[in-house]
């Protein structure tokens, strides 16, 4: 039976030419500087999203906090929005690794407000720890996409104050097929960025972060304190870079997809999908109306043979990606309405 798979874009499998490229790959040790597909791959990377560096990482957790690590001096302050990955899914490890504390602010669905981010700047004070950083999101795992008039006014106010900026674009290329935008008019609002190799874009392993030059160069430390520093890494780097040269260019199908499921689960009496913030790849739903626990969801689906995530803060998430087809859609969708039918 084929499985059917929901849970998130992370779990898409390595095309074949992925595959191959992988088998073939040129490789020497990354830690060295000698592994030629990883240094094709970071030169690529930084120059697709205008930055003058980059830096191959083992996960897009790594890679932001590695960012944090680099920006930050210990008891430093980061100011972001309260429902932001860094904040809400990973496991708490700026205060563990970089050692800074998180100042959260209240997101307008991923959007923060400009004046409330330089109200929260500490003043110098013998008292007051320092702002060192302030962390966006876009594309926001909430599934909304982030329009660049806010982004350009929060970058502003980090300019104005010399704090450096820094993007959680783990699917940022999903952000740009949105927008209709190069990646480019995204990440020019920040100071350095991750974006993730395997969300949506099938490579198995990797993410990328980039800013200056300098930076770069204090975050490759960085990376071999924190145990990611690999060694014939070109096997993974040329998944890689059939991910960011061949793969960012179809994610538009993977948001067509997701309309057409978040159209259709509406359409079951009681699912109340969040149509308007289907943005991307990812839809979202309660299904509270039904009177059906989503833990009994995830076993039914289970059972037939499709793999989702249980609720989580009262909300379903659903997420299409390369090997999610529309005849797959059209199964989950009827499979879920077969069983809240029978309630």
């Amino acid at each position: 039976m084929k499985i059917i798979d929901l849970r998130s874009d992370t779990v898409t499998m390595p095309t074949q030419a992925m595959r191959e490229a992988m088998a073939q790959a040129a490789v020497g040790d990354d830690v060295y500087g000698d592994d030629p597909t990883i240094n094709e791959l970071e030169a690529y990377a930084a120059h697709i999203v205008g930055k003058e560096a980059a830096l191959f990482v083992p996960s897009g957790t790594f890679g932001n906090q590695l960012a944090l690590l680099t920006h930050c001096k210990r008891g430093d302050e980061v100011i972001l929005g309260d429902d932001c990955h860094i904040v809400q899914h990973e496991v708490g490890a700026a205060g563990v690794i970089a050692g800074v504390q998180l100042r959260t602010l209240g997101s307008s669905r991923g959007v923060l407000d400009p004046k409330e981010v330089e109200a929260k700047i500490r003043e110098e004070d013998i008292h007051y720890p320092t702002t060192g950083l302030i962390c966006l999101e876009n594309a926001h795992s909430n599934g909304r996409v982030i329009p660049l008039e806010d982004m350009k006014a929060v970058y502003e106010v980090a300019q104005k104050h010399d704090i450096p900026l820094h993007l959680d674009g783990a699917r940022v290329f999903n952000a740009a097929v949105y927008l209709q935008k190069d990646v480019k008019e995204i990440t020019k609002y920040s100071h350095s960025v991750m974006f993730c190799l395997s969300k949506g874009l099938c490579a198995p392993v990797g993410s990328i972060l980039a800013g200056s030059k300098a930076f770069i160069d204090i975050a490759k430390k960085g990376r071999k304190l924190m145990g990611g520093g690999l060694r014939q890494a070109g096997i993974l780097g040329a998944a890689g870079m059939i991910a960011l040269q061949e793969m960012t260019q179809r994610l538009q199908e993977d948001h067509i997809h997701a309309k057409f499921l978040g159209e259709q689960l509406s359409k079951i009496p009681g699912i109340h999908v969040n149509l308007e913030d289907i943005h991307i790849n990812l839809v979202y739903f309660d299904m509270k109306d039904t009177g059906y626990s989503s833990e009994k969801l995830v076993q039914q689906l289970l059972d037939r043979g499709i793999k989702i995530n249980g609720g989580e803060n009262g909300l379903m998430r659903f997420a299409t990606h390369y090997w999610i087809t529309r005849e797959d859609i059209l199964q989950v969708v009827q499979a879920v309405k077969d069983i809240v039918k029978h309630i």
